[in-house]
């Protein structure tokens, strides 16, 4: 699916696409050179003569709009102090959300909290904290391949303890790649997704946080260096190593950090992951196998390790369906996103939380401007390392229409159920999303 209609782009796409309003011009000045499809092998009429003069002249200004259009856009350019060429992307969105009962998260739920039915319910608000801002440059002939560079921010970092609440909310870091691609080859250090779960459901709903987390999605975002070779074809394959700073998925204090358990232990986490792929750049399919592994302290300080092996999928059918998903089966993975519905250890503090998990996203693009689609994820921990939380799964349906320009509106629905050592509980959600990109 053209990246152009998706709202929120796959895990570990290093640049967006630019858009432009000259491929239209290009386009229509070919067409306006095709000759009449009346003209034949036979020798040309006066018409016919006159009739592709005409034509001539049409596609000849047209050629002249595409130059004008070029040298506009080049002196519209954002230049940096390198004189490279920047360029400035967003999103800006405003969501209406309702849950039915009480959850961990108001406008983006993940799990059900473990309260009685007949305790408050839920409630409706808005929000635009899921708005997201981005830059991106690309330098020709660095170290001898092509330099890409982007930063990707959004305003889901919390909010400030006013009473104005989520209304005040605060700038966070998502994704800031620094890339050198050679011919067969890839070098990116910077902060981004697992290199081993690297895609992302598509939502407008759940962009804050991405979504099927604590339901098989492992998505957070982590300081890492990455190397990999891949062959170029129709058939391509590939393998990429990765060094990733150790996360454990405690909660820091507001300003003052101190080590987690994970940077306790002094190791870094390794990660690999080999893949296939095929197709074009608008249609590509890829599937990936990859290995995790990490240390993390218990209560008694004594290392751990974290691990997981994963299997992730992206396969376009044609130009209008895709299927996209996840799966993984390890342990103490709450560093990687919420695995184990954000359990490392099990209620003795000791015991690394064994779970497997995973999801799958079916899209359909209908029409060129409009999108439907169905998910399903689910996180299930090993009930004998005795776990608060037994099983967390998320169902959802969604439809993204983009009515005429940059405007953009979203409709999902997502019921969530959580299962405790007592009891099961529930949580439908409804989200209205409006927006518009640049």
């Amino acid at each position: 699916m053209s990246d152009s209609f998706v709202p929120s782009s796959p895990k570990g796409t290093p640049m967006r696409k630019l858009r432009s309003s000259t491929a239209t011009a290009l386009l229509v000045a070919a067409i306006a050179a095709v000759p009449a499809s009346t003209l034949s092998a036979q020798a040309p009429t006066r018409a016919q003569l006159d009739t592709l003069a005409m034509r001539l002249e049409d596609a000849e200004a047209m050629i002249e709009l595409l130059r004008q259009q070029l040298a506009t856009e080049s002196e519209m350019a954002v230049r940096t102090r390198s004189r490279a060429a920047f360029e400035f992307n967003g999103r800006i969105l405003m969501n209406a959300f309702m849950n039915s009962k009480e959850t961990d998260n108001a406008d983006v739920p993940m799990y059900r909290r473990e309260v009685p039915d007949d305790a408050p319910k839920g409630g409706m608000g808005m929000a635009i904290r899921q708005t997201t801002l981005g830059g991106a440059v690309t330098v020709q002939n660095v170290l001898g391949g092509t330099f890409l560079g982007d930063i990707d921010v959004d305003f889901f970092g919390g909010q400030m303890p006013t009473t104005g609440g989520r209304t005040f909310p605060l700038m966070r870091i998502r994704t800031a790649r620094a890339t050198v691609e050679w011919e067969n080859s890839t070098l990116m250090i910077g902060q981004e997704q697992p290199l081993v779960s690297n895609l992302n459901p598509l939502s407008l709903a759940a962009v804050g946080t991405p979504n099927f987390s604590y339901s098989g999605n492992l998505w957070h975002w982590i300081p890492q260096i990455r190397y990999g070779v891949h062959t170029n074809g129709a058939l391509r394959t590939g393998i990429t190593g990765a060094i990733l700073a150790p996360m454990s998925g405690e909660a820091f204090d507001v300003f003052n950090t101190s080590f987690d358990r994970a940077e306790r232990t002094n190791m870094p986490s390794l990660q690999g992951r080999v893949h296939v792929g095929w197709g074009d750049e608008e249609n590509a399919s890829e599937i990936g196998l990859g290995y995790h592994t990490g240390k993390i302290n218990d209560v008694t300080a004594e290392a751990q390790t974290s691990s997981a092996i994963t299997a992730d999928f992206l396969v376009p059918l044609g130009s209008r369906f895709e299927f996209r998903g996840e799966a993984f089966a390890g342990q103490a993975l709450a560093g990687l996103g919420g695995g184990g519905i954000g359990q490392n250890f099990g209620a003795d503090s000791v015991t690394p939380i064994r779970s497997v998990g995973g999801w799958v996203q079916f899209n359909a693009k209908l029409t060129p401007r409009l999108l439907v689609g169905a998910g399903y994820g689910f996180d299930k921990p090993n009930e004998d390392d005795v776990p608060q939380l037994l099983e967390n799964a998320t169902q959802e349906v969604h439809l993204h229409w983009r009515p005429a320009g940059p405007l953009v509106f979203g409709l999902e629905y997502r019921t969530v159920a959580t299962r405790y050592n007592l009891s099961n509980y529930s949580n439908s959600h409804i989200n209205l999303a409006f927006g518009f990109e640049f």
